[in-house]
């Protein structure tokens, strides 16, 4: 089976403080992995280290069969990040902001109108300039981004908060059907009762390190070994 995700005792520093103190993570292409734990516990950290947005500046990072430590530019066409706040243009119109980050990412432009359809925002709320959204159509715009950029790597940063019960059952679908088709989701969640329904293992990470993990997928070899406390001077 093929690993997209390896990290073996990564650092990740916010200032001097090491937000990530040795972690070690194997996720397998095609799992939805749930990574638990409360706030400052360094998942937000960890979604962005994989994305290739936090260097990684000690141990050993892979992502994709990129090299994390020397190129974290080139993954990142390939992931695809749903942050705390959406990435959105507010003078852009729903539609805009789903043509200029789909085009950002290579999508071809026949994706658009079931990506917004999907998620409820076509008709008139496509024409509604993003400053005008509510909380919750603004994180439906930006799940309809990843969906017209279809990426190998679904990073989903508490992806239920802000969406009502409809939203809620349209992600909770989408994340099925995209594991499904060989893409790898990871969610990060301090409330997981439900994402851990979606997810197929759940890693607990606490202090900056996986304390808690579940078995590693069948057929990775290699399971990285627990790290050494990381002293920064």
């Amino acid at each position: 089976m093929d690993a997209v995700v390896r990290l073996r005792s990564a650092v990740c520093l916010l200032g001097r403080f090491p937000a990530l103190a040795g972690v070690d993570l194997v996720v397998a292409r095609g799992e939805t992995l749930l990574v638990a734990g409360a706030n400052g516990a360094g998942k937000t950290t960890l979604l962005r280290a994989l994305a290739g947005l936090v260097p990684v500046v000690a141990g050993e990072a892979s992502v994709l069969g990129y090299d994390l430590r020397r190129d974290r530019r080139g993954v990142r066409c390939r992931v695809g990040v749903l942050g705390h706040g959406p990435a959105l243009y507010d003078d852009l119109t729903v539609a805009d902001n789903l043509r200029f980050w789909s085009r950002a990412g290579g999508a071809p432009a026949a994706v658009l109108s079931g990506a917004l359809a999907r998620f409820g925002l076509d008709g008139r709320l496509a024409d509604v300039p993003a400053a005008r959204l509510s909380a919750g159509q603004r994180r439906r715009t930006a799940l309809a981004i990843l969906v017209a950029r279809a990426p190998e790597l679904w990073l989903l940063d508490e992806p239920h908060a802000g969406l009502d019960a409809a939203g809620r059952n349209v992600l909770d679908d989408l994340v099925r059907e995209v594991t499904a088709a060989g893409a790898t989701v990871v969610l990060a969640s301090h409330e997981p009762d439900r994402a851990a329904a979606l997810a197929s293992r759940t890693v607990l990470l606490a202090g900056g390190r996986i304390t808690e993990a579940g078995p590693f997928p069948a057929g990775l070899v290699g399971e990285p070994p627990r790290a050494e406390p990381v002293h920064v001077a």
